[in-house]
């Protein structure tokens, strides 16, 4: 039950009982009612400064989540630009040296993936992190170009090798004739003594001095270019060609028979004929000559193989000595 509520009337000298209206009652709760809201605004403020919603305490997990993962993925992008730039230092400096090949240029290796008009999508949706985003993209971007043109540079070194592979079996690099005791070597490469003219001439392979019918080797795989007889005293008598590619043919002189013809693939140390004395000839022999781009070279300087140094060294002593070829 309401209080009735009562005033001392100085006029009357009475007390009289206060009379409400209905407009003091609504300014009364309304004064209530904005008491009450400031109250809870307050409290609601306050509480949400030092206190998150559920939704908000859910964003802010998925964000620390995201940030989380976000530096994984960048430490391991690094390290993955790391490992990158060492498979390229080994690339240029030691598999493109092996092959003789020239680096790849870093201008090639860093080449732009489109600027930043590639990522103009991104900068127009408005993200709340674009620049974390763009940059992740481009990093990205930037690894899938330098593992392409990686790709490509392995793809070329496998083709060199397999060629390599190809010239080191073509390269002529053993001796024409079984010569275990290195006894057989009579002439070499250079000013040597004619037989015939007992002049000084340039003498443009070696001899090997051996008796007729000595089996004679292929020195390196090729094709038969040349399977020549003659019946002339002069000149190189019977006679073969190799052509070994990259540059490099090897001619067999002074034979007694062959027996390969033009176009016959031949592999290294495989017998394509015999030892015998034709052509300007003084006694039963190999004249052994390998010419690299057209030019006569010497051919002690590529029989390194199934030797010793030793071996070798004692080659090149025979090969040196100035005395008289054999044709």
């Amino acid at each position: 039950m309401a209080r009735i509520k009562y005033y001392y009337d100085t006029e009357t000298c009475k007390y009289e009982r206060v009379k409400t209206s209905t407009w003091d009652v609504f300014f009364n709760l309304l004064g209530f009612f904005a008491v009450a809201s400031i109250i809870a605004i307050g409290i609601f403020l306050t509480f949400s400064a030092y206190f998150d919603s559920p939704k908000e305490a859910l964003l802010k997990k998925e964000n620390r989540e995201l940030a989380y993962h976000n530096k994984i993925i960048t430490k391991d992008m690094d390290e993955v630009f790391d490992m990158l730039q060492v498979l390229q230092e080994r690339d240029d400096n030691i598999y493109r040296s092996i092959f003789e090949a020239e680096p790849i240029p870093m201008e090639i290796r860093n080449l732009s993936t489109g600027g930043s008009k590639k990522y103009q999508e991104l900068y127009e949706s408005e993200l709340e992190n674009e620049q974390l985003i763009v940059k992740t993209y481009s990093k990205v971007d930037s690894l899938k170009r330098k593992i392409y043109v990686q790709t490509i540079s392995y793809d070329e070194i496998m083709a060199m090798a397999k060629d390599k592979s190809k010239m080191l079996a073509a390269i002529p690099a053993i001796q024409p004739v079984e010569n275990r005791d290195l006894t057989r070597l009579a002439s070499g490469f250079g000013m040597r003594i004619h037989p015939i003219y007992k002049g000084r001439r340039m003498h443009t392979g070696i001899d090997f001095a051996a008796p007729r019918g000595t089996p004679i080797y292929a020195t390196g795989d090729g094709k038969i270019k040349l399977a020549k007889k003659s019946l002339l005293k002069t000149g190189y008598g019977n006679q073969v060609e190799i052509d070994h590619g990259f540059g490099y043919i090897s001619k067999y002189a002074h034979m007694q028979s062959f027996i390969v013809k033009v176009g016959q693939n031949v592999k290294r140390g495989e017998i394509i004929g015999y030892i015998g004395s034709t052509g300007g000839s003084t006694a039963p022999h190999l004249h052994y000559e390998i010419h690299k781009n057209g030019i006569k070279i010497d051919p002690i300087q590529y029989m390194i193989q199934d030797i010793t140094d030793g071996e070798y060294q004692k080659l090149l002593e025979l090969a040196s000595r100035e005395n008289q070829s054999l044709g």
